[in-house]
């Protein structure tokens, strides 16, 4: 819908009554829409059925329909209705409620429960729901499980909708109103009126911008306390969440502060003093700290020191020997510095192993576990992400879990079951991937180690930072605090692979090898983004599968640097489902459709259903009746209802952030000027270095040039190496 309609401005205001037939599109952040309504015949002499535009609260099919506003012509899609307003009004006829309820509004209602609860009520059916729902157990195949859960939805609905309709005209979306209802309940209205900035805290995907646009218009003044303070909080937020800080000086804080309240910097000194004096921001010299960010950046380094001081409760062991009893387990022999680093981790209790891709890391891994295994010693193998402790567990034989699994989240106590006051059993503690680990879980994971164990963190610091604050790894090797080695000479790669070399090439600022016939890696020239799109899709569904025998659906992953524009995993999404997964049973939320078989990927960490940011599932079931949906995540199935797709995105395309501590069969990865603000050294060298047996990068070769010549590293604005030298 890119080309706009024009409007008849010969017409006057005109109204459109009708049902609605059938939703063609709707954005649940906006509340856009374009609907078919079946209007009553003879409707100024033109067809029954109406295509109408406009943004309403929410819309099922099966609804009434009031819209006022002007007739217009689409270049593309003809006669369109352009509604100004639109007004829901719930169906009255029998027809009409069965479509309503069949539109999966309410849950435990799908289309046949809907036809047989109106086959048996009729046009009082709704009122049955809302007045007399006992009496659903009339109908054929409705016990009361399910009679307590069409209740439960249905006042949710109800409740929902005058939220909708409350925030709508505050300009906030359907999308937005359904989290702020799940979390506040009937409160919500009042919450929001009374302090929208709560909302920022408290409801994931609600940010200040949206909070201050619904305070200002309930009314809260522009130059409040109240209004300085959230936008404070913010503004330390937005840097740590885009800039990977744990503090601002205090003179940007106010210049950024002010920028985006327009308010005094005499209004926002006072509210600083308030929240210094309330305890959520800390200062230290000119340095403003979020409160959690100066307790994990203190406590990281405290607990660290503490380690290093405190003897272990086994004996030593003999490191030369022990190396050596394990090369001849292993069968292999170390190099030197693969020595060291295996020395370092048996003889030190906290030290660190870098490197790049097929150095030796998780070699050394293993030969931990076997020599820390022989002694009878607890080993606890951890890493950030799901693929990534399954990738340890694999290489070594040995269970390994995430961190959170590991540390065990209590939704009823809303936080770690393990902590300093009830820390982990263990002699001896693996961290792989620690590049990915930011200052907060770094925090939550050593605040659990008793002071005894041993500590080995493992990761590769030329790849991207963590996606949260802090700069964990690097700052620990720059302390000079820990013993660490880096490891820099290949091992992993036969007569023919280019993955590993060229990953290496890339990390040394030197351009890409290629070469005739046989290979694990390739560069296809693609310069315009249609034809890279194209490209991939070709790529992805018949030349991989065709050649190397690996599945698309399953095996083969594209990565792109962006979320938006045409070569953004947004748009990517969209057409690789087309291609791969295009028909059968589906939910919908918003314009996508969730279907059985879809790859996809968790938004948010999910304490409850125990699926984490980035974590990646197959679709595995999908019941249109109940509204629901079975995601696998490594095998273990989680059920989404449909108010929480918004959980979810399909991840055919994913960007190259959000693939760190994964690895695949195949990746495709993009590279194209149109990522140039991106277009970073340390970008492409995480991308390439996810794939596993296949690597192919599609693009411009400028595109590469300037990827591979920008390692402009941005500096993360921390103090964790210079805490690990205090003694304050």
């Amino acid at each position: 819908m890119s080309s706009q309609p024009t409007t008849d401005l010969s017409e006057p205001t005109d109204t459109v009554s009708g049902t609605v037939e059938s939703i063609v599109y709707r954005n649940d952040e906006t509340g856009y829409t374009v609907c078919t309504v079946k209007t009553p015949a003879g409707l100024r002499g033109r067809e029954d059925f109406v295509t109408i535009v406009g943004t309403c609260a929410a819309i099922w099919e099966g609804e009434e329909l009031h819209a006022e506003g002007q007739w217009s012509r689409h270049p593309s899609h003809g006669r369109q209705f352009q509604a100004k307003t639109l007004t829901c009004i719930t169906p009255t006829s029998a027809e009409g409620i069965r479509r309503y309820l069949a539109s999966g509004m309410i849950k435990g209602i799908g289309p046949k429960f809907a036809q047989r609860i109106v086959d048996t009520f009729g046009e009082q059916t709704l009122t049955v729901i809302d007045k007399e729902s006992g009496r659903l157990r009339e109908v054929e195949g409705i016990g009361e499980g399910r009679r307590k859960l069409i209740k439960e939805s249905w006042n949710e609905q109800s409740g929902v909708r005058e939220i909708m309709i409350f925030l709508q005209s505050h300009g906030i979306g359907t999308a937005k109103a359904s989290r702020i209802f799940r979390q506040y309940g009937t409160d919500s209205i009042a919450v929001v009126k009374r302090n929208p900035y709560r909302l920022c805290e408290d409801v994931w995907g609600i940010g200040f911008k949206t909070a201050d646009g619904i305070a200002l218009s309930v009314g809260i003044p522009h130059d409040s306390e109240v209004r300085a303070r959230a936008g404070l909080i913010y503004t330390l937020q937005t840097e740590a969440d885009d800039g990977g800080h744990c503090f601002t000086v205090d003179a940007d804080l106010l210049l950024h502060a002010q920028e985006l309240l327009d308010i005094s910097v005499e209004i926002l000194a006072e509210a600083l003093a308030k929240e210094y004096e309330k305890g959520t921001l800390v200062k230290e010299e000119n340095r403003i700290y979020l409160r959690d960010l100066f307790r994990a950046e203190t406590r990281v380094a405290l607990k660290l020191r503490h380690l290093l001081d405190t003897p272990r409760t086994f004996a030593p062991i003999d490191a030369d020997k022990a190396i050596a009893w394990a090369e001849a387990k292993m069968g292999l022999r170390l190099a030197p510095l693969q020595r060291e680093a295996l020395g370092h981790a048996i003889r030190s209790k906290v030290s660190i192993i870098t490197g790049g891709p097929g150095v030796g890391k998780t070699t050394i891994i293993r030969a931990l576990t076997e020599i820390f295994g022989a002694r009878r010693l607890d080993i606890r193998l951890a890493a950030p992400t799901g693929r990534a402790a399954k990738r340890m567990a694999e290489a070594t034989g040995h269970e390994a879990q995430t961190i959170h699994r590991l540390l065990k989240f209590n939704p009823s106590q809303g936080g770690f079951e393990f902590t300093d006051e009830n820390p982990l059993s263990g002699d001896c503690f693996i961290l792989d991937e620690t590049s990915m680990i930011d200052i907060r879980l770094m925090d939550q994971f050593l605040q659990a180690l008793p002071g005894s164990v041993t500590l080995v963190l493992v990761g590769d610091t030329d790849q991207l930072p963590s996606v949260g604050p802090g700069n964990v790894l690097r700052d620990l090797i720059g302390s000079g605090a820990i013993p660490f080695c880096r490891l820099d000479t290949i091992f992993r790669q036969d007569t023919s692979g280019l993955i590993v070399r060229n990953a290496h090439h890339v990390n040394s600022g030197e351009a890409l090898e290629t070469r005739e016939g046989e290979s694990d890696f390739y560069f296809v020239e693609t310069a315009e983004p249609e034809k890279i799109i194209a490209r991939t899709v070709e790529l992805m569904t018949q030349r991989i599968p065709h050649k190397f025998k690996l599945d698309p659906l399953t095996d083969v992953q594209v990565l792109t640097p962006m979320r938006k524009n045409l070569l953004g995993t947004e748009n990517l999404n969209e057409v690789i489902q087309t291609a791969l997964n295009p028909t059968g049973p589906s939910l919908v939320r918003g314009c996508t459709h969730y279907r059985r078989g879809d790859r996809v990927m968790q938004l948010r960490n999910n304490y409850d259903k125990e699926v984490f940011n980035g974590d990646i599932g197959f679709i595995k079931e999908v019941d249109e009746e109940d509204r629901a949906l079975v995601v696998l995540f490594d095998g273990r199935p989680v059920r989404y209802a449909q108010s929480e797709l918004d959980e979810l995105v399909l991840a055919y395309a994913c960007s190259i952030h959000k693939s760190q501590g994964s690895e695949y069969p195949a990746v495709i990865v993009l590279m194209h000027t149109q990522h140039y603000k991106l277009l970073q050294r340390n970008l492409l060298y995480t991308a390439i270095t996810r794939g596993k047996k296949l690597v192919l990068v599609v693009g411009s070769s400028r595109a590469v040039s300037i990827a591979i010549k920008a390692n402009q590293v941005r500096e993360r604005r921390t103090t964790l190496k210079e805490r690990m030298h205090s003694r304050g």
